[in-house]
């Protein structure tokens, strides 16, 4: 599997929009456990070979959307009150769910690790959702992915290939 760089996915993906909706659409078509299947396989093939810590791309451009037992978890890590974290570190999104003010993340440190990884939030911990059951319902979000996360568009380039022979 190929893993384009951190540093210009942005571009690429952006310039292969429409063989990522292609994929997406082809997708659509088949059964959920069929396209978990492949997505699933894909997955464990891309984090045998990626190493998330030589990009970080997720944590420097996004932010992850807080439960409050997230909150708490790392209110509690961090030796904060629950309102003393949410006024030094978040803010509530139009959603009205609870994310940081602006990227990149405040616990990334400069090796891409992160400061608060046994505590960090659940959508940190199951980013990409590339393993995740029922995928076809998150194919949006997953084109939106592939211009963060190298494995995600990896994923794409080839089921892109193996379901019509063109990759992205």
């Amino acid at each position: 599997m190929h893993f384009p760089s951190c540093a210009n996915l942005n571009a690429l993906a952006d310039s292969r929009k429409k063989l990522l909706k292609d994929t997406a659409a082809m997708l659509r078509k088949k059964k959920d456990n069929e396209v978990d299947a492949k997505v699933h396989a894909l997955h464990h093939e891309a984090f045998e070979k990626f190493d998330c810590l030589s990009c970080g791309n997720c944590c420097r451009t996004t932010s992850p959307r807080f439960l409050q037992t997230d909150i708490q978890r790392l209110a509690r890590h961090l030796k904060m009150k629950v309102s003393d974290f949410i006024d030094t570190y978040l803010v509530m999104d139009e959603d009205s769910d609870y994310v940081f003010p602006a990227p990149p993340c405040p616990f990334l440190l400069e090796d891409n690790k992160c400061l608060v990884y046994e505590h960090r939030p659940q959508a940190c911990r199951e980013y990409p959702h590339t393993n995740r059951k029922r995928f076809r319902q998150i194919l949006s979000l997953s084109i939106k992915n592939a211009s963060i996360c190298p494995v995600v568009f990896g994923i794409f380039d080839k089921l892109g290939k193996q379901i019509n022979g063109t990759g992205i």
